[in-house]
C-alpha cells in the first residue's frame, strides 16, 4: 500500500483519471496507459533496507496514479517459485467462489521499493495489483500470508461482481470487514488453503493486527480487534459451502450480531439451523476477540 497516500490498511476508494505517461519507452515501442476504475487499496509502511529484490525489466506502459511515478508491471514476482505460487493461489481463489480468475500483475519500482508496499483491487476493468515490497515482508512471516491478501483483495472482486456489502456504512469498514471474512472463508475451507489455524492465525495477524481507529474517517477499516474477529468468523464459515452473496448475509447477520452483542428475536429462514447452531457456540469467543479480551497472542493461539 502506498506509504505517502494512504494511511495504515487504510481502503482508499477513488476514481483515477487517465494521467500523463510518465515511464520512459524507446521509439520503436507504443506506450500503453493504464485506466483505472474505482480501487481498494490497504497498507502499511516497511524500511526498504529489510528488503531484497532482484532487477526486472519494465514493462513500457505507466502503471496509474495509485504508484509511483516510476513504479512498472510486471508478470514476474521475486523468483518463478513465488510467481507460480501467486498465480495458482489466483486460480484456486476464484475456483473456491466459482470465479473465473482476475488479472493478476505485479508492480515493482527499482528507485523506490517502499511504493511497492500495496496490493490493490480494481473494479474496472477487474484486476488486482500485488506490490513486490509487501509480497516480500509478507513473505518472511510465511507462505500463507501473501496468499491470505490475495484473498481478501478477491474479496474486494467479489463485491464488485456481486454489489456487496449489503451493509452500508460511512466509512469503509463493512467492505473490509467482510473481505478479511472473504480470507478467513478461504484459508479454512479443503478446496481452498486448506489451513490449520496454527498456520492461518499468524497470518491474520501480520495484516489485520494494524487496523486503525479512526472511526468517522471514510477510509476506516475496522479496529485491529473487529478485523481480528471478522476474519475469525469467515474462519468459520468455512465450514460450509456458501455462495459469495450467502457469505455476505451469513457474515454480516453473524458480525452485527458480535459488534452488538444480541441476535434477533428470529433466526432468518435463510440461515442454516446447522450453521446457526455452530456459529452460536463460537459467539462467546468472537465477541472476546472483538472486544481486545482476547489478546493478539491468545488470537494467533486459538485452535480450529
Amino acid at each position: 500500500m502506498k506509504k505517502l497516500k494512504f494511511s495504515r490498511y487504510n481502503t482508499m476508494f477513488c476514481t483515477v483519471a487517465s494521467l500523463a505517461l510518465l515511464a520512459s519507452c524507446s521509439s520503436n515501442d507504443e506506450a500503453q496507459m493504464d485506466e483505472s476504475g474505482l480501487a481498494v487499496s490497504e497498507g502499511f509502511a516497511l524500511s526498504g533496507d529489510d528488503l531484497i529484490f532482484n532487477d526486472f525489466t519494465a514493462q513500457c506502459s505507466y502503471v496509474d496514479g495509485n504508484w509511483s511515478s516510476t513504479a512498472y508491471l510486471n508478470t514476474t514476482m521475486i523468483n518463478t517459485t513465488q510467481t507460480n505460487f501467486i498465480y495458482a493461489q489466483n486460480t484456486k481463489i476464484a475456483n473456491v467462489f466459482g470465479q473465473a480468475a482476475v488479472t493478476l500483475k505485479m508492480v515493482h519500482d527499482n528507485s523506490n521499493v517502499n511504493s511497492t508496499y500495496n496490493a490493490i483491487s480494481y473494479s474496472n476493468p477487474k484486476k488486482i495489483y500485488f506490490g513486490e515490497a509487501i509480497y516480500v515482508a509478507a513473505l518472511a512471516k510465511g507462505q500463507i500470508v501473501p496468499a491470505m491478501i490475495l484473498a481478501h483483495e478477491f474479496g474486494h472482486q467479489l463485491q464488485y461482481t456481486y454489489n456487496l456489502p449489503s451493509k452500508k456504512e460511512s466509512t469503509a469498514r463493512p467492505n473490509e470487514l467482510e473481505a478479511d471474512g472473504f480470507a478467513g472463508y478461504y484459508m479454512r475451507k479443503p478446496t481452498g488453503y486448506n489451513a490449520t489455524w496454527e498456520q492461518a492465525g499468524p497470518g491474520f495477524e501480520f495484516a489485520y493486527a494494524i487496523g486503525d481507529n479512526n472511526t468517522t474517517s471514510a477510509g476506516h477499516h475496522g479496529t485491529p480487534p473487529q478485523r481480528r474477529s471478522a476474519a475469525r468468523l469467515g474462519w468459520y464459515l468455512g465450514n460450509y459451502d456458501l455462495s459469495a452473496s450467502d457469505f455476505d448475509y451469513n457474515f454480516f447477520y453473524y458480525y452485527d450480531n458480535v459488534l452488538s452483542g444480541s441476535y434477533r428475536t428470529t433466526t432468518p429462514e435463510r440461515i442454516d439451523p446447522k450453521i446457526d447452531a455452530f456459529i452460536k457456540s463460537k459467539m462467546s469467543e468472537l465477541r472476546k476477540i472483538q472486544s481486545g479480551e482476547i489478546s493478539a497472542e491468545e488470537f494467533i493461539n486459538l485452535g480450529n
